[in-house]
């Protein structure tokens, strides 16, 4: 269970935290810079942890639900689509809702841009990396 958590949780973390890195500050730096939204001195390693402990987070669920699927297929579109859905709810709406910016129509489309990027790339990659372990037996499931 441990091994399948870590490559999970690695899945997750990897590529989250690359895209990230590149999309809010360099590839669409300025764009972010126009919202007026983020710090002049962003804190790379506190984003650094909050996508760690959401590859846990993300990790165990993945585990817990979709990786006794029996499709690869249908877990890696499972699990995006559930990973899109919460992660969209918790760093785009709720950020929309409660953070001073320039265009709120415009944070909601580079963040949903975004969110999508990112589980296009990871549900995919966490089923390929997991599709041969067996399934968690049914008492260690969510």
């Amino acid at each position: 269970m441990i091994r399948r958590i870590s490559i999970a949780a690695l899945a997750y973390l990897v590529p989250t935290f690359a895209l990230a890195f590149v999309w809010h500050l360099i590839a669409f730096k300025s764009y972010y810079d126009e919202l007026a939204i983020y710090r002049k001195d962003v804190i790379v390693p506190f984003g650094f942890f909050a996508i760690s402990i959401q590859a846990l987070l993300f990790a165990w669920i993945y585990s817990g639900i979709f990786g006794s699927w029996s499709s690869t297929r249908a877990r890696a579109l499972g699990y995006a689509a559930f990973g899109a859905v919460l992660s969209w709810s918790f760093t785009t709406i709720s950020v929309a809702a409660k953070n001073m910016m320039s265009s709120v129509p415009s944070f909601l489309l580079i963040e949903s841009a975004f969110t999508l990027a990112q589980w296009l790339i990871v549900g995919p990659l966490t089923a390929v990396l997991i599709r041969h372990m067996p399934p968690l037996p049914q008492a260690e499931r969510l």
